[in-house]
């Protein structure tokens, strides 16, 4: 079973790449396949590539959700 995440861009380093936080943890990932990605946006990443943008909204619940499992802090 593979699990991707969503998680918030925080910065744009170079071109291609992104910034990304999850719970507090921050990790470099790749944007090959996704367009038009800005700080603030959500991104859905499995294995160090932002497979979609994703709603803010759809992002947090679904943050929220894994909080209440245990699998992952809530999203402030």
């Amino acid at each position: 079973m593979c699990l991707a995440i969503p998680a918030r861009v925080v910065d744009l380093p170079e071109p291609g790449t992104a910034l990304v936080d999850v719970g507090g943890v921050q990790k470099r990932i790749s944007l090959a396949l996704v367009d038009d990605v800005e700080p603030g946006d959500y991104v859905i990443v499995h294995v160090g590539y932002a497979l979609t943008k994703l709603d803010p909204i759809e992002a947090q619940r679904t943050l929220r959700i894994f909080a209440e499992a245990g699998l992952a802090e809530q999203a402030a």
